[in-house]
């Protein structure tokens, strides 16, 4: 395969994958574009085909300098498909294959579980696009609406990554779970999106933050366990993919950190010193800190189901034949196979949390969703930060991961947020204490008043420290078109 660092614009796809001469998957790809045009047009951003949006390009797939920016109307941007640079002589990092030379092509007996993991890769890049189609309209700002539209074109492309896999190595098939990605929609009832989180809606800004925090950071540990594979074209792909997910969790910490700001500042404009002073807080126009841990608490436990369950059989499977590995396989000190070792792993049994030493190689999932929880811990002590930093007593918190789970070993368990078992009763009684009620969903929906002057935020946000690309203050990030 070739390995161009600049991006060929030679064709209708820009590529670093040699496509000009690779005729049949290049005439399957302009095949498939149409489609995902009309995709695009009816399932992306709504009400906003015809405004010029300051977006990023990649140019390069060289870290050092891939990036170019340009307005462009978003269903005329130029999806490409770029891999990372092959690692010479690289091999397969874990699992019984351990040590071989990694594969450039499919290896047949992997074949199903492969594709599969493709198809729930790329089943995730439309949806989260899908979620967030209505944001537009009630963006608090042009900066936020250009990060937006950023995050969804970079999703856009993350789906052109996976169907170029699934084009050129899973043959017809592969053509087939191509078409039905643009099938699916987030939130249908005859054909949802394949995990849980990305059939829930998005309703507003804060919620996008959180999502983009939470959920795409999910994202990064999948796709950081997806570039320990074997299959070496699937690894330089999410190798490359990491390098945008970084923005889109950027959009997500500093989103909340500046929702988080603005409450802090207008209280103590008001010398309000107690955050849980809800009606108070709440007429100033921001949102209360106890109401953004709720969000917290929903987007962080939704994430983690995505992590499937703690115990899984199929995720040793797919570890031991060397398809994924754990997060930063490369650089944990151990065999590599797992043959012997064990992994704590927590479950609610006859009503009690305990803890219990299972194979490692059947707690592949568990441990991937701890590292996860420990990458997410940063944001959220910087979010502190910013609430100490205004003499606010208040802390913001991950809930205990038994906390309102949907799949896995706490299924419906009634685990506080502190991790403490109650009643069944009693947790449905006290959910709104810790989970966004309908009052507050309402509440947080009346602020979301679009903003669309240059350098002009709405009232419950603050502006960020810088602008993208170091543009000042008041640059037009979005020129509205006029109908």
């Amino acid at each position: 395969m070739l390995d161009l660092i600049n991006v060929s614009y030679d064709t209708q796809i820009p590529n670093n994958v040699g496509l000009s001469s690779d005729r049949r998957v290049l005439k399957a790809l302009e095949k498939w574009h149409p489609g995902y045009i009309n995709w695009w047009k009816g399932s992306g951003p709504d009400g906003f085909l015809e405004d010029l949006v300051y977006l990023r390009t990649a140019v390069s797939v060289d870290p050092k300098g891939w990036a170019k920016f340009d307005y462009v109307k978003m269903p005329e941007y130029r999806w490409g498909v770029l891999l990372a640079p092959q690692v010479e002589g690289r091999v397969i990092p874990c699992g019984e294959h351990f040590g071989e030379p990694a594969w450039q092509e499919v290896p047949g007996e992997y074949r199903s579980m492969l594709r599969r993991m493709v198809v729930i890769q790329g089943d995730t890049e439309p949806a989260s696009v899908e979620q967030q189609r209505f944001l537009g309209v009630t963006a608090p700002s042009l900066y936020d609406l250009r990060n937006l539209f950023q995050v969804n074109v970079e999703e856009g492309r993350h789906l052109w990554a996976m169907v170029y896999i699934l084009q050129k190595y899973f043959g017809k098939d592969g053509r087939e779970e191509a078409d039905d990605l643009l099938l699916r929609q987030s939130g249908s009832d005859e054909k949802p999106r394949m995990l849980g989180a990305f059939n829930e809606e998005t309703p507003d800004w804060l919620s996008f933050f959180m999502f983009t925090y939470f959920t795409d950071r999910d994202g990064k540990m999948q796709l950081e366990a997806l570039a320990q594979s074997g299959f070496d074209p699937l690894s330089r792909t999410c190798r490359f993919m990491l390098t945008e997910e970084a923005h889109h969790m950027f959009v997500g910490e500093t989103g909340v950190g500046r929702t988080i700001q603005r409450t802090c500042e207008a209280m103590n404009e008001a010398g309000i010193t107690d955050p849980f002073d809800k009606d108070k807080i709440r007429a100033l126009g921001v949102i209360d800190l106890p109401t953004i841990q709720k969000k917290l608490n929903l987007h962080y436990t939704l994430s983690l189901d995505l992590f499937g369950a703690e115990v899984s059989t199929n995720a040793a499977n797919a570890f031991n034949a060397g398809i994924k590995g754990r997060y930063q396989e490369t650089k944990l000190d151990d065999d590599h196979q797992l043959q012997n070792a064990t992994y704590a792993v927590s479950e609610f049994t006859d009503g009690k949390i305990l803890t219990r030493d299972v194979p490692a190689l059947t707690a592949i999932n568990m441990r991937l969703r701890d590292d996860y929880s420990k990458d997410a811990v940063g944001g959220v002590k910087r979010w502190n930060a910013i609430i100490r930093k205004h003499n606010i007593e208040f802390d913001l918190a991950l809930p205990h991961s038994g906390f309102h789970r949907q799949i896995g070993a706490f299924n419906g368990a009634p685990v506080t947020p502190e991790g403490d078992v109650i009643s069944t009763d009693e947790w449905k009684a006290r959910r709104d204490e810790w989970l966004p009620s309908k009052a507050d969903g309402d509440f947080i929906q009346s602020l979301m008043k679009p903003v669309s002057e240059p350098g002009k935020y709405a009232s419950w946000i603050a502006a960020p420290r810088v602008g993208i690309d170091n543009k000042p203050g008041d640059f037009e990030y979005v020129q509205l078109h006029m109908a």
